[in-house]
């Protein structure tokens, strides 16, 4: 795909939407906890869980390491899967003390490629939420594919099948500058049409991208 196509595609979203300010969070670990914890559930489950961790005071690495895990189950209820999201909470703290001395700044000079691989090495951390980290905690130019992206660009023909994430997200850093803070802008808004308009049951009046081609089966990475 071009980059007139993509950018006509952003434009359109960003004069309709304006700016999202992404990602929601005060610290560069609030961001990677955030991330971890939206798997499979919606952001404002995810605010409940940060908010009850932030104020018990655990929302930095030593004590979130050092809480015990039936505990930090509790606390991270609201978000869903509490037992399976605790284990990959502890998986990337053990990581992040093994490997990095449990200093969050000690991986913004890391490159983007040994970032994301150290992080895809982490049991429970997959390749959405390994380049959320990156993007949205670090600002590493790293596109976010998620099932959005595919169910939009499915639906207006753009992506064949079968495409797989990394097909995807290839076709992005092919065509786009590699500008974090356009990654970032574009990957919020293709969320922010797909919860207004490219639901799994489309609603295509009033979309911003109504009068381009459409229809099509989405395909799913």
């Amino acid at each position: 795909m071009s980059q007139q196509t993509l950018m006509t595609i952003y434009d359109r979203l960003f004069q309709h939407y304006g700016p999202q300010h992404w990602w929601p969070g005060e610290t560069r670990f609030e961001i990677i906890i955030g991330a971890i914890l939206t798997q499979n559930t919606n952001w404002k489950n995810v605010e409940k869980a940060i908010v009850n961790l932030k104020t018990n005071g655990l929302l930095r690495p030593e004590p979130l390491e050092q809480l015990d895990p039936d505990q930090l189950a509790q606390f991270i209820r609201p978000a869903g899967y509490f037992n399976i999201k605790t284990k990959r909470l502890k998986n990337f703290l053990h990581w992040l003390f093994e490997k990095h001395d449990g200093a969050i700044d000690n991986l913004c000079s890391l490159p983007s490629s040994v970032l994301r691989e150290q992080l895809l090495a982490i049991s429970g951390i997959g390749p959405e939420t390994a380049d959320s980290i990156c993007l949205y905690a670090f600002e590493k130019p790293v596109f976010v594919v998620d099932a959005y992206t595919a169910r939009i660009f499915g639906r207006h023909g753009m992506i064949e099948a079968p495409s797989g994430y990394d097909d995807i997200q290839e076709m992005f850093h092919c065509a786009l500058p590699n500008d974090a803070a356009l990654f970032n802008e574009y990957h919020a808004l293709l969320v922010q049409l797909g919860k207004e308009h490219c639901k799994l049951k489309p609603v295509c009046t009033g979309c911003p991208l109504e009068d381009m081609p459409h229809c099509v089966e989405p395909v799913f990475y």
